[in-house]
């Protein structure tokens, strides 16, 4: 699903660099072809890039390849395992290229290759998603590119949208052809919101978006392909929700493919009493914390009033993009200086809100893909459900502090400036792949660290704001596991993230219904204890927590790939550490 790139609800990309302990600078292993290079490896990587393009026409005009405007892979029977195909052979291919006939920055670039195939097949033939699961397409023909994305005047932009608007009724017919009935009730509700929902945004957004465009036939061409467009997922809704009169609660991986799922997908193998544990332990540590806050900011409340009474103070502004807004200008201030890591270049993030089609979580950020120049990155955050009551749609704000670092970790230091890092990679292919549990990982680590290194100090308010965003990736952790491979029901799910997550009643049905789609979201809390271990681990030879700033600047400057994997680079291929 991207997937993501399980998404990351991102156009991601991401980079390498070789960084061993007998130096204290980070250059970039991949900057340059050195003495001992291989002319085939290098050219074997950008013939696999034009062929995964090809492939996933969608996911190359995410990254920027305008020549694929408009353009959908074959998701036909045969054509799904065709790719399956491809990717096996590529991966053969790859992995002829030995230690010995490529230097050090090719042989990490073939097993961070190899590591995407992994995840690329893991996904459409051992978690079977392009026939359980009606998400795993909603990314591709989700039509943001075109619309919000500035590539290209409105003129040119509107011809693309046509040409993918003619595509869509074949596109949801190879998928409704794909699906194997019963569905997941859960699965097939996220799909009607995600693919459903578009009938809105094309009749209602679209045309507002292209409506300054003059050219009558442009118009014409446009309209006549909207229409069919609204048509075609109309009765794709129609018809997802005639499902739900046989659907079942079947969405659970089980404990063999979810453990698969770790290893394919992140590089991580490891038991699952034992990783739950490690959840277990993490989300005991935050509570605790939660508690010592709590007795300051509201002595004598239950932790569940606390966090209510902290969701309640509301940031300043007329609304959440406002508000947004003016944080990042001072998360921006307090990194330069605090000296936390290095903002490369100049750009700055715009903060929207989220249409209501892609509402299923509260923030996300869409940036630019690695083929884009001079293009703005976009923080969008979600308002509450418009069927709510007023009760819920008001818990459902973030209080000032849970939305300062949820701002942390969408942009600064987290998601955005990562990727400036990453833009800056010479390797064309670390720019364009990169794997959940870093990017969502990286995002989350920064929140905690950015606590460490004094915001919200000496305030419990906004401690507890920070901590609450732990607890909710705590629970996503445990809800994972548990949804996937043990038998927890969604109810159970929901009950955990109220009384453990301290979530909104709201919140808590959204990130439990979350859990029955999107089985990688305990990347968040994973990503982070690896990272952190890293870090510990790398800085105790650099003098502590003064070596922060270099830790981060080169943790960033990798980019994308499993996370062991970069561990083994930082470290040395003779660590013995730990990955938690």
């Amino acid at each position: 699903m991207k997937y993501l790139n399980f998404l990351i609800f991102v156009a991601i990309v991401s980079f390498f660099v070789g960084c061993q302990q007998k130096t204290a600078t980070n250059e970039p292993a991949n900057s340059t072809a050195t003495t001992g290079s291989n002319a085939k490896w290098d050219a074997y990587v950008e013939q696999f890039l034009n062929d995964y393009f090809t492939a996933h026409p969608d996911f190359a005009v995410v990254q920027g390849k305008h020549e694929f405007d408009g353009k959908f892979p074959d998701w036909s029977e045969d054509g799904l395992k065709k790719e399956v195909a491809r990717l096996k052979g590529e991966r053969d291919t790859a992995a002829a290229f030995k230690d010995a006939d490529l230097d050090e920055r090719q042989r990490f670039e073939r097993d961070y290759l190899i590591a995407q195939i992994d995840k690329d097949v893991f996904w459409r033939e051992t978690a079977d998603q392009p026939y359980v699961n009606p998400y795993f397409y909603a990314d591709s023909i989700d039509p943001d590119v075109y619309v919000s994305r500035p590539y290209a005047p409105l003129e040119t932009r509107i011809k693309s949208y046509t040409t993918y608007a003619k595509n869509v009724p074949m596109a949801l017919k190879q998928i409704k052809a794909n699906m194997k009935l019963p569905l997941a009730k859960n699965l097939i509700r996220i799909g009607r919101q995600t693919i459903g929902g578009l009938a809105d945004f094309y009749s209602k957004d679209v045309p507002t978006v292209f409506g300054s465009v003059k050219d009558e036939q442009s118009q014409k061409d446009f309209k006549e392909a909207n229409d069919d467009a609204v048509k075609a997922v109309k009765e794709f809704d129609v018809w997802l929700g005639e499902q739900e009169k046989t659907a079942t609660n079947d969405f659970a991986l089980g404990p063999d493919k979810f453990k698969q799922m770790l290893k394919q997908t992140e590089g991580v193998d490891i038991d699952l009493a034992k990783l739950e544990e490690i959840g277990k332990k993490d989300l005991q540590r935050n509570l605790d914390a939660v508690k010592a806050e709590c007795d300051k900011f509201a002595p004598g409340k239950t932790l569940i009033e606390c966090s209510d009474k902290a969701s309640a103070n509301k940031a300043e502004g007329k609304n959440v993009v406002e508000a947004a807004t003016a944080q990042l200008t001072d998360l921006r201030k307090f990194i330069q200086a605090k000296d936390v890591i290095t903002i490369p270049g100049t750009e700055e993030a715009q903060v929207k809100q989220a249409p209501p089609y892609k509402a299923w979580n509260f923030a996300y950020i869409n940036i630019p893909g690695s083929y884009e120049t001079g293009l703005p990155s976009v923080y969008y955050v979600s308002p509450p459900d418009p069927t709510w009551d007023k009760k819920k749609q008001d818990e459902y704000v973030p209080g000032k502090g849970s939305l300062l670092f949820t701002s942390v970790h969408e942009v600064y230091p987290g998601h955005f400036v990562q990727f400036l890092h990453a833009n800056r990679s010479k390797s064309k292919f670390g720019q364009v792949f990169v794997g959940y549990a870093y990017a969502e990982g990286w995002a989350h680590y920064t929140e905690e660290m950015m606590y460490d290194e004094g915001l919200g100090a000496d305030d419990p308010e906004m401690h507890i704001g920070q901590l609450q965003e732990a607890l909710l990736r705590n629970v996503r952790f445990l809800s994972a596991i548990g949804m996937h491979t043990e038998g927890m029901t969604v109810e159970e799910s929901r009950k955990m993230f109220i009384e453990q997550g301290l979530r909104s009643e709201g919140e808590a049905e959204q990130q439990s219904n979350r859990g029955t789609f999107d089985p990688a979201y305990l990347n968040y809390t994973m990503g982070k204890l690896m990272i952190r271990k890293l870090r510990d681990d790398w800085c105790a030879t650099r003098g502590g927590k003064s070596a922060w700033k270099q830790f981060h600047d080169a943790f960033t400057s990798y980019g994308g790939p499993p996370i062991p994997l970069v561990r083994k680079a930082m470290m040395g291929a003779d660590d013995k550490g730990p990955l938690f």
